[in-house]
């Protein structure tokens, strides 16, 4: 296969990037004659046309001495091609300013937003509803910042640099391998797909957790607790289809990832109501649909308050 038949072989808005990167270092007349006949298709031109808008959008860091943030541009939900044409696009403009390393920021509001990006190193990242990080990547390290929300990653192998994400007093390190990391208000969650992560607390006394495959780690950064358990058949980061399976899970513990897909605080009258343990899914998209089926699951009753908020309390007999 080659290279010009890799590139057909990808989403189209990956493809815009590909043939972007080629046309500005020196292309060969084949491969001018090549992406004429590419672009010779109205969605290929459209998309091209996105990439180049992309290009004059962070023109202005040729000029700039400190990173700044990519451009947020309203999208559908799940445009990952593009998403990764942006990241690929940043890191040629860092290249272009002869940095010594390429230092990402990335903010999401709160909303239902997801988004998929490529990193430079070629690690896949998904990122969650409401979800806040800040990325470092350059020839010494690959850093993540999870501030807030969910992420889960396919990690590029690297021997060399092991990569990290922080997330608050936590960290998680890892060579290569994919996991998913929920940083809630109540909990950090780190669900292991495949290959190997070490889960550490630097602040406390507790050696680092070992990870493997099908495995998952909980902790209460209020108590200091670590809670451990195998997975069985639940995936990992099925967030990503719109949909949550659980299975006997705490009402605290679900109620702490309700808060990525809902606007307004859910609130629990009585703390031991969080100890409740309830199966079920959860459409993503549609929490409160789940808020109003739990009276049915459990012996609670649920209020939607005037500012939106949502309390549950114990179910009188």
């Amino acid at each position: 296969m080659t290279p010009i038949d890799d590139i057909e072989q990808r989403p189209i808005d990956a493809q815009a990037a590909s043939w972007f990167t080629r046309n500005r270092n020196n292309p060969s007349r084949e491969t001018r004659k090549a992406f004429a006949q590419w672009r010779q298709t109205p969605e290929h031109a459209r998309a091209y046309r996105q990439f180049e808008q992309l290009w004059d959008d962070l023109a202005s860091l040729k000029q700039a001495s400190q990173p700044v943030p990519l451009p947020v541009r309203r999208a559908p939900r799940w445009r990952p091609a593009l998403a990764a044409a942006a990241a690929l696009l940043c890191a040629l403009l860092v290249g272009n300013l002869g940095a010594p390393s390429q230092v990402f920021h990335e903010r999401l509001a709160a909303s239902h937003e997801m988004r998929n990006l490529r990193l430079p190193d070629g690690s896949q990242l998904y990122v969650n509803a409401q979800t806040q990080l800040r990325l470092e990547f350059s020839a010494e390290q690959r850093l993540i910042h999870l501030e807030r929300g969910q992420l889960y990653i396919e990690v590029a192998p690297d021997k060399e640099r092991p990569l990290y994400v922080d997330a608050g007093n936590a960290r998680v390190r890892v060579v290569g391998t994919a996991f998913d990391l929920r940083r809630g208000q109540r909990e950090l969650v780190v669900s292991v797909a495949h290959g190997q992560v070490a889960f550490e607390t630097p602040g406390e006394r507790q050696p680092p957790s070992l990870l493997g495959a099908g495995e998952r780690i909980s902790y209460d950064p209020a108590r200091g607790t670590l809670t451990r358990q195998a997975l069985g058949e639940q995936p990992v980061a099925d967030w990503r289809d719109g949909h949550v399976s659980f299975r006997n899970r705490e009402l605290a513990s679900l109620i702490d990832e309700l808060g990525l897909y809902r606007q307004q605080p859910i609130l629990l009258a009585d703390p031991n109501l969080g100890h409740y343990q309830v199966s079920g899914n959860l459409d993503v998209h549609d929490p409160d649909a789940l808020l109003n089926a739990l009276p049915a699951l459990l012996p609670v009753k649920t209020t939607l308050l005037a500012d939106g908020r949502m309390r549950i309390e114990q179910r009188q007999k």
